[in-house]
């Protein structure tokens, strides 16, 4: 079972041209294809497909849809900063953002909505965390 598998991030969009335009502009990111007949775009982030589709239900959800991992949350909120992103603020039980950034012990995470309205986690994890992220040790392992 599941000999070839593999997972990707999908988010809604009601104009795929403004999320076409917010990935360009913000992500630096173009899609890496385009479906000619759906117009679904497909991004790779890091090494993860992102699948954008068109429907009416895009920013309903009220939870995180994409989590992105940084090595320096300091260098990337300022540069999304620069380019207009707006981050949320927080006060829940456990969880309490200043200016945007969250700290939670081994770990910091900022979190902002897409064009569509989709929420992405920002998240810089502890350094060893960070290395089995990124592939230096497997997380089963």
């Amino acid at each position: 079972m599941f000999e070839k598998l593999m997972a990707t991030a999908v988010l809604p969009a009601t104009d795929l041209d403004r999320a076409k335009r917010w990935w360009h502009d913000v992500l630096d990111r173009d899609p890496v294809y385009t479906d000619a007949e759906s117009q679904n775009l497909f991004y790779d982030v890091g090494g993860a497909v992102v699948l954008v589709y068109r429907t009416d239900f895009a920013g309903t959800a009220k939870n995180t849809a994409i989590n992105l991992v940084t090595d320096d949350l300091d260098r990337d909120v300022a540069a999304l900063r620069e380019r207009g992103v707006e981050f949320h603020e927080y006060d829940f039980p456990g969880l309490k953002t200043v200016d945007g950034i969250a700290d939670l012990g081994s770990e910091r995470g900022a979190w902002f909505s897409d064009s569509e309205e989709n929420i992405f986690a920002l998240g810089q994890p502890s350094p060893e965390m960070m290395e089995r992220v990124m592939g230096g040790a497997r997380a089963d392992g």
